[in-house]
């Protein structure tokens, strides 16, 4: 069984003809708990190669010394590294790539600067003033605050793919990982940017939310704009390589619940999800999951309406039971569930939660890791063991042994 059916048998309900359940993690690894593991011994170069971005100007990640612009978008910066690091673990392989869409485009530009600030047009097109000597940057324009803004905006990025996403350039990007995902030698897991995300990007979190009110139609463009964008890109993207998994960022819970109500997600987000899941599906894409920390538990129904497979990273201490609500949407799959905490308080407390997690390993169509990312006062000899009760379990709950048993 190559890495490509294993996981998507993984994330099937059945164990027939499973020979182990995998093992991987939801997302790439936290830099301050790799240099924190660093200093425990773990000595991968992980933090050698790559930086992470400061959020929003910058795509994602970059890599510790030049590249193209183009390698913003089509972007697989973080994907030997992650690699690579993941292989100290014995995790199955996988190799993650991203694909975006170019808003992060502009040439930073001072507007205005003086002996205490700086105020600065950024390379995500907002302009910010930057105190000298530290303090709290403040958000001066977004740039998106109304039609006309979004018209230009629109424009703008049309020339940025005309410019980047080329097919040369794609096909350098993804052509070295084709033989290998057409083998099964690893599994390709692709992460997109959202229909809630992105506007929430271009306006700001507050104005994003009275759009909803104030520009309804701006909103509904930003997605159809999004899907165009996608089908051309991913139709590409799409014949090199076939991702097991594609995600998309969302992000639209917390704590307490959705931030939106689910009347304003089956109007501005689900027609989008309705369109580009069978487009995908019909390229070979196994699973379309959605990426939200916090309490999502409320939109389900409208989620699975949409057309999704599953959720990640399934947020423990957000109080969401991944048991609880497997009971309540038992066809709906998981990527995550697992307290990230409970690896903090030692072997007792990982078993106890392996012990919690049974039920739901055992009835399939759940790949169980981490809530999101270990946290850097994790002790590495804690997360190796972490690892290793997973491989155990997998092979013990998710194989030919619990078929034949």
């Amino acid at each position: 069984m190559n890495a490509f059916e294993r996981e998507v048998k993984t994330l099937s309900f059945s164990n027939e003809g499973l020979d182990r359940g995998v093992v991987e993690e939801s997302m790439y690894p936290w830099d301050k708990t790799v240099a924190a593991w660093d200093g425990q011994g773990l000595k991968t170069g992980f933090l050698d190669k790559v930086h992470f971005a400061t959020l929003p100007t910058d795509n994602l990640y970059a890599y510790n010394a030049p590249y193209e612009p183009w390698e913003n978008y089509y972007n697989t910066m973080m994907t030997e590294p992650v690699f690579e690091h993941e292989s100290q673990f014995a995790f199955d392989p996988v190799k993650r790539i991203c694909f975006r869409i170019p808003f992060i485009s502009f040439e930073e530009e001072i507007r205005e600067e003086t002996s205490k600030y700086t105020i600065r047009r950024d390379r995500d097109g907002w302009i910010r003033k930057y105190p000298k000597g530290g303090g709290l940057v403040e958000d001066i324009r977004p740039v998106v605050t109304d039609e006309a803004d979004w018209e230009a905006l629109k424009a703008h990025v049309r020339e940025q793919i005309k410019l980047h996403l080329t097919p040369e350039n794609m096909h350098k990007a993804f052509d070295k990982y084709a033989e290998g995902c057409k083998r099964g030698d690893f599994v390709v897991r692709l992460r997109l940017q959202g229909f809630f995300w992105c506007p929430r990007d271009l306006f700001g979190i507050e104005e994003h939310l009275y759009a909803y009110y104030d520009y309804p139609e701006v909103l509904k463009d930003i997605g159809r704009f999004q899907l165009e964008v996608y089908k051309e890109q991913l139709d590409g993207i799409l014949k090199i390589l076939t991702p097991s998994l594609v995600f998309f960022e969302e992000d639209f819970s917390g704590k307490n619940g959705p931030m939106i109500s689910p009347d304003t997600f089956d109007e501005f987000v689900v027609p989008c999800y309705q369109e580009i899941i069978p487009f995908l599906k019909a390229r070979g894409v196994a699973n379309v999951f959605l990426d939200t920390d916090g309490d999502f538990t409320k939109m389900v129904p409208n989620m699975m309406k949409a057309g999704l497979d599953g959720i990640l990273p399934v947020d423990v201490n957000a109080g969401v039971d991944i048991v609880a609500v497997r009971k309540e949407f038992p066809s709906l799959k998981f990527f995550g569930g697992f307290n990230k905490l409970a690896i903090i308080d030692g072997k007792e407390a990982i078993e106890a939660e392996i012990k919690r997690l049974e039920p739901v390993i055992r009835q399939g169509g759940c790949i169980i890791c981490t809530d999101h990312q270990a946290a850097p006062h994790t002790p590495l000899e804690n997360y190796r063991y972490y690892v290793q009760r997973l491989h155990e379990v997998m092979c013990e709950w998710r194989g030919e042994k619990a078929r034949k048993g």
